[in-house]
């Protein structure tokens, strides 16, 4: 069993599981408590877009992926600060238009035939070395925002309205979750897919919401969770020859589940 280790992809592959799993713990975090899901879905499927015109031009992945989720980041953050009622309408629209580009962008491309298969359900065998730098940049500047800015986040994301009367700059934070948030689901699309992030970004995050007693906890619960999903999910991913991403998240709805049943089992006892 200990042999597929030797295997260069193997490694880069639990590498890079590990990197965008600590990633997601704490993103993850920031974006179920402060009711983000639904934005990150559409952050996620809009980066789509950005992976055609990367395509198209012939730019890195990540590189076009990241701007274009960046961009659809601070739009969404725009729109959700100052048009509330109109949230639905904007992301379904955003969500439709940037998949709709991408996919148009990679028709158009000529001599190219991209797997789409890839990126809809992630190719984390595929991973580089260049993927792994990118990953760990990214997770230290996660890191180094969470930990500089702690406080402020905390207070944003429990209580915006204290936030501001305690003079903090509520829309920049909210902007900056929104931003890490779309780099986090760039990351993690190259190891479960566009389709299934949202999943990896929620699953671990409500088991660890159960287990922790601050936003701290939380994140390094969630980030140890997801870290253990992924590997299991990339073990039996290898020795079944099945999709990586399909399995690390039907191995997190395991989890996740048997999680929900011990809870109802225990309230169930306490009442009886």
């Amino acid at each position: 069993m200990l042999d597929i280790l030797d295997l260069q992809f193997i490694q880069n592959a639990l590498i890079a599981g590990v990197l965008v799993s600590i990633a997601s713990g704490i993103i993850g975090s920031l974006i179920v408590v402060n009711r983000m899901v639904f934005l990150a879905g559409g952050i996620a499927h809009t980066s789509y877009g950005g992976i055609g015109i990367a395509v198209y031009f012939g730019l890195p992945i990540f590189l076009g992926a990241s701007v274009f989720a960046v961009l659809a980041a601070l739009l969404m953050a725009s729109i959700t600060l100052n048009q509330r009622d109109k949230i639905d309408t904007f992301i379904g629209l955003i969500w439709a238009v940037g998949m709709a580009i991408g996919i148009i962008l990679i028709d158009l491309t000529p001599g190219y035939n991209v797997d789409l298969m890839s990126y809809l359900f992630g190719s984390i065998l595929a991973v580089s070395g260049e993927d792994i730098e990118f990953m760990s940049t990214l997770l230290i500047t996660i890191i180094a925002i969470v930990t500089f800015w702690y406080r402020q986040i905390l207070a944003v994301s429990y209580d915006s309205e204290y936030a501001q009367l305690r003079g903090i700059n509520v829309k920049f934070f909210y902007t900056l979750i929104l931003v890490i948030s779309a780099l986090t689901v760039v990351i993690a699309i190259k190891v479960v897919g566009l389709i299934l992030v949202i999943a990896l970004l929620t699953m671990p995050i409500y088991i660890a919401e159960k287990l922790s007693n601050s936003l701290a906890s939380m994140m390094i619960v969630s980030g140890l969770l997801s870290s253990l999903f992924t590997i299991i999910g990339l073990i039996i991913s290898y020795n079944f020859d099945l999709t990586t991403g399909a399995c690390i998240i039907i191995v997190s709805a395991f989890f996740l589940m048997v999680f929900i049943l011990i809870n109802k089992f225990k309230e169930y006892s306490y009442n009886k």
